[in-house]
């Protein structure tokens, strides 16, 4: 069976946990699509978001990891797509529930408010939980507008 395919990106704020994540996300045998930032310095988040978004979206990767100071603007961006599902979620719990119960597809971590440790958890929550189908099936058929 060949490896899972993640694709991340970030902008300044999420440079911070990028490559601890990655290190991370190989250990647990995916490989990984980076798109950035590799710096520091001020980047306009949606630059290194939308390629995430589109990983996902035409099947180079299963997942996506999406980072930013708030999340917000990094899972707007990504849900732009039409078969994104980005999930802002900042505890664990919520990691879980958007994979159950909205089949979310990206993780969107907002960086200035979580812990490294927590971002770890709510990722490995996230690749490790399956989608229920069943009574949220209906529901995320609806979402694409």
């Amino acid at each position: 069976m060949s490896a899972l395919t993640l694709s991340i990106g970030c902008d300044h704020a999420g440079y911070i946990y990028r490559e601890k994540i990655i290190q991370f996300v190989r250990k647990m045998g995916y490989e990984v699509i980076d798109h950035g930032t590799f710096t520091a310095e001020a980047v306009d988040y949606p630059d290194h978001i939308h390629p995430v978004a589109k990983d996902v979206e035409n099947g180079g990767a299963q997942v996506g990891i999406i980072l930013c100071g708030s999340g917000n603007g990094a899972a707007i961006t990504a849900n732009k797509h039409q078969t994104i599902r980005a999930a802002l979620c900042w505890k664990a719990e919520l990691a879980r529930l958007a994979r159950m119960h909205n089949d979310a597809n990206i993780l969107a971590i907002p960086a200035r408010f979580v812990s490294l440790k927590m971002a770890k958890s709510m990722i490995d929550i996230f690749l490790n939980t399956e989608f229920e189908g069943g009574r949220h099936q209906k529901r995320v058929d609806k979402i694409p507008f």
